[in-house]
């Protein structure tokens, strides 16, 4: 039976090794700079994002983290950094899930746009979002800079 909570300490370390999942699933297994120690500090010590997760039997098997954008056009925001659910636990509402409770909880403090992105080549991924009723806007290239 899968439950779904929000994030609490000790969760960091599910969550990291999900995060290496998806960073493999997408091609950048190497990318991956955070640490525990790092997402522990960022999601509960000093926290900068939040995140939902999904357990099976004590283990993490899927995840939503986000945390407040602002758009000076709408105001208050919420992003959607990553939402990942293990290849076995797909196709079982996980991933809806999770995306409704990030959905709500942007409904809930009242903020005005749910933002994230998606690869261009996650098939999957694009259709799972328009079942959600989401808009994939082709219009915006994404800029990034990055600071190691």
């Amino acid at each position: 039976m899968i439950q779904y909570r929000v994030a609490e300490i000790g969760d960091e370390v599910g969550i990291h090794g999900l995060i290496r999942e998806l960073a493999e699933y997408e091609r950048a297994p190497d990318s991956v700079i955070n640490t525990v120690e790092s997402l522990r500090r960022d999601l509960f010590t000093d926290p900068i994002c939040e995140a939902f997760v999904a357990t099976s039997e004590e283990s993490i098997v899927g995840f939503a983290l986000y945390y407040v954008s602002y758009s000076t056009w709408r105001g208050r925001c919420i992003y959607l950094e990553d939402l990942y659910v293990r290849p076995e636990y797909r196709r079982h509402n996980i991933g809806n899930e999770l995306f409704e409770l990030v959905r709500n909880e942007a409904v809930k403090r009242g903020y005005k746009r749910m933002d994230w992105q998606v690869l261009d080549w996650n098939e999957p991924a694009i259709t799972f979002y328009k079942k959600q009723g989401a808009e994939l806007d082709p219009e915006w290239i994404n800029g990034r800079l990055y600071f190691d």
